[in-house]
């Protein structure tokens, strides 16, 4: 008898003590409290052309990081040649007035370097990375990439038909006609409705247009050179007056793009894609500016519903309904304007389904306040992970790029957590209330109409259905 109770006890202790461990392991442990960022100085000049200079003496690795940023991206394009500043970019590493390709690549190569060239909307960066003791070579390999391109015929042609190959992989994507969709009915006329190329852009694009382009919008006065990691300012300064002192300044004008349409009530879009066993869901809605004094407000509204793998509709639509891998919602805002997007893959079978539990979400985020948990939980995350993206030079000189691009205030990287804290309950309802419309959504849908059209139907006051080029058909409802 005494065996079975001592049995019995160790029994319960073992329990016990596994339930505690159990307890344990379910709370996750507080934050630490926040840290100091401690960000090394940034110190600017303009030389006498205009060009920005911004120099950021960073010794804790023997690395150097530069980038060329030009206050012109895709979205100036010309309307008959979309893609235009994309074909340039990709031409810069292909030739100069003194090096050919392989010669700017074996360069690199030796250096063991970086160097590449791109373009967002709104802004169009030259980049190049190295060690410190070859920051001198790398900054003229830079500098004769922008400001001397030859653009030789062979290697546009061959820049040309990789364009066109990479354009029909991209209309094989169902992802990727679901967002030409979405930019064409969000933006209309304004040019962030445009995406890619066209073939025949494409085809159209010559030597002489790209070196009209190169020298019409490559000028030093709408242009900032920024340099992070150890070096020294002094010899920044000079070795830039060297390099770029005689770029010559030229015609720099705002943009004066049309308004993004307004949205009067929610209709839905329909790509087909004929045989696709999966349907992609997009509901947009358009939104604010970058700079809008509601970002962060959004931001955290945007953290809650949808920005990450615990967030609302992920719990939904995954761990709940098991619809989808994944549900996401997307902050688009930029220079000249932005979208709010609720976006998930699912199989055609529940796509009625989802949408369902997609405008459920929309509605609740505008409709009741956000826990103190979930803000809490929010804004540890915001500011837990914004220091990990300035850990590096790259994502240092990656941040003071877009700060600068964006017109965005001087202390932004100092003032972020406290602008993530101070955003209310009362503030995310708000926003959201003026964000998230789902009663004037545009209901993007790509995959095989013949068995989806029948699901989205009910969720749209119209649904006009598009072929796999975005383009309207005829007789849409």
């Amino acid at each position: 008898m005494q065996n079975q109770f001592i049995t019995l006890h160790s029994a319960l202790c073992t329990f016990s003590m596994m339930t505690q461990t159990e307890d344990f392991r379910r709370r996750p442990p507080a934050p630490l409290p926040p840290r100091a960022l401690n960000l090394p100085l940034s110190r600017e000049t303009t030389l006498e052309n205009g060009l920005a200079v911004v120099a950021v003496e960073q010794d804790r690795l023997p690395l150097v990081s530069f980038r060329l940023a030009l206050r012109t991206g895709d979205a100036f394009d010309p309307p008959e040649l979309p893609g235009l500043t994309d074909t340039l970019t990709t031409m810069l590493l292909e030739g100069t007035e003194s090096r050919t390709s392989r010669q700017i690549a074996e360069e690199v190569a030796r250096l063991g370097a970086t160097l590449n060239a791109g373009a967002t909307s709104d802004y169009t960066t030259v980049a190049a990375s190295s060690l410190s003791a070859f920051s001198d070579e790398v900054l003229e390999l830079l500098a004769d990439v922008a400001l001397r391109p030859s653009f030789p015929e062979s290697e546009l042609a061959l820049a040309k038909a990789n364009a066109q190959q990479n354009l029909i992989a991209q209309r094989a994507q169902p992802s990727f006609l679901a967002s030409e969709a979405v930019a064409r009915i969000i933006f209309g006329r304004h040019p962030y409705s445009v995406v890619s190329p066209t073939p025949e852009s494409i085809e159209a694009t010559a030597r002489e247009r790209l070196l009209a382009e190169h020298r019409a919008k490559f000028v030093p006065n709408n242009a900032v050179l920024f340099v992070v990691g150890d070096v020294r300012r002094e010899h920044v300064l000079a070795r830039a007056e060297e390099l770029f002192g005689g770029w010559a300044r030229g015609e720099v004008t705002e943009p004066k793009f049309p308004a993004p349409p307004a949205l009067t009530g929610r209709a839905a879009y329909v790509v087909n894609r004929p045989g696709s066993a999966q349907t992609n869901i997009v509901v947009a809605n358009p939104c604010v500016t970058r700079t809008d004094p509601d970002y962060f407000p959004l931001l955290l509204m945007h953290t809650v519903l949808g920005g990450t793998a615990s967030a609302r509709l992920f719990m939904n639509l995954r761990e709940e309904k098991g619809y989808t891998y994944g549900a996401y919602t997307q902050l688009d805002a930029r220079r000249y304007a932005g979208s709010f997007r609720a976006t998930t893959e699912v199989r055609n079978a529940v796509t009625g389904a989802s949408l369902k539990e997609i405008f459920y979400e929309l509605e609740r985020v505008r409709s009741e306040e956000v826990s103190d948990k979930e803000l809490t939980d929010a804004k540890t995350y915001l500011t837990g992970v914004f220091p990990i993206r300035l850990e590096t030079q790259e994502g240092l000189v990656d941040q003071l790029v877009q700060i600068r691009m964006n017109g965005l205030a001087p202390d932004y990287l100092q003032t972020y957590r406290d602008n993530v804290q101070r955003v209310t309950k009362e503030d995310v309802r708000r926003v959201a209330r003026g964000c998230v419309t789902p009663d004037r959504a545009a209901i993007v849908v790509v995959g095989d109409a013949e068995e989806i059209r029948g699901q989205v139907a009910p969720f749209a006051e119209r649904v006009e259905d598009f072929d796999a080029a975005a383009q309207s058909k005829a007789g849409a409802e």
